[in-house]
């Protein structure tokens, strides 16, 4: 064995030991571990951290997907699906999912954390105020009517045009048939709970649960900018109890950009509060 061999083979023994050492002292730490040579996944698996690292309210999987598609467009986009559906169970010291679907960075788990997102809602909340609520009552009666057909009338109601302590909805309509209809369907009524502060998401949840009690359809109209967990839970809990579940632009007053992210379901209502509550606005919505 001659002697530059055999420094080849001390060199390599060396450079393997230090990277050893060196890549320990960073798992220690929870950071990503590169190496000399990084395969496809785990060049994915440092983009999810980053990205992750960059949105402290988390990434659904969608979005993963197609950033990181963006970002690597050499990598077979099933390699990507195949490493980001699991990513957190494959790292589950960094990655977690508050909701189905929905990815975050362990370190946002924190106590910090929470009182900094607090922080942020509120500070989105008063930005949401510059524009007032009542401001979206309108758009959102027009876009009942004239949109997706729910409604031949909507109004603007709120306030405490209902006088008790179930609260008002914020739109009310009826879809009724025409006069040309062969065959004449029940009247229906639809309302609406329309939210600009994000602090008050399952307040307005509880409120649009009541309204169920004399309409046939009920709709939760909510920011789109509300937290991404927040919109995954409403979201399941609309499906659950058969409510509507409407996202919106707040910045904008004269095109709010409506979108249905659940479709209410038509119930039969108590009668009973259906005349009580229609009774007090028949002038408007009926006449």
């Amino acid at each position: 064995m001659s002697i530059i061999y055999k420094y080849a083979l001390t060199f390599k023994f060396l450079f393997v030991k230090r990277q050893k050492l060196y890549n320990n002292l960073l798992g220690k730490k929870g950071d990503y571990v590169a190496t000399s040579k990084e395969t496809s996944r785990e060049k994915i698996v440092k983009k999810v951290l980053e990205l992750l690292d960059n949105h402290p309210d988390g990434l659904h999987y969608s979005a993963l997907v197609r950033e990181i598609s963006k970002i690597m467009p050499g990598i077979p986009i099933n390699t990507i699906h195949g490493t980001v559906w699991d990513v957190d169970v494959q790292n589950p010291s960094r990655i977690y999912k508050p909701s189905r679907g929905l990815f975050r960075l362990s370190r946002f788990k924190s106590e910090d954390f929470s009182s900094l997102t607090s922080a942020a809602a509120t500070s989105k909340s008063k930005q949401s105020m510059i524009i007032k609520e009542e401001g979206f009552y309108e758009p959102f009666a027009d876009w009942l009517v004239n949109e997706i057909e729910d409604c031949t009338k909507a109004i603007a109601l709120g306030k405490n045009k209902f006088k008790d302590k179930w609260g008002t909805p914020d739109v009310i309509g009826k879809n009724e048939s025409k006069r040309s209809d062969i065959i004449q369907a029940p009247i229906e009524i639809v309302a609406a709970e329309i939210k600009t502060d994000i602090n008050q998401l399952i307040t307005a949840f509880g409120q649009t649960c009541s309204y169920r009690l004399f309409s046939n359809k009920a709709y939760l109209v909510i920011p789109r900018n509300s937290p991404q967990d927040e919109i995954a839970r409403l979201d399941s809990l609309c499906m659950v109890f058969g409510i509507g579940l409407i996202l919106f632009n707040i910045e904008d007053v004269d095109n709010p950009d409506f979108d249905i992210r659940v479709r209410a379901i038509k119930h039969d209502p108590d009668m009973y509060y259906v005349n009580k509550y229609m009774k007090l606005i028949e002038e408007e919505l009926f006449k």
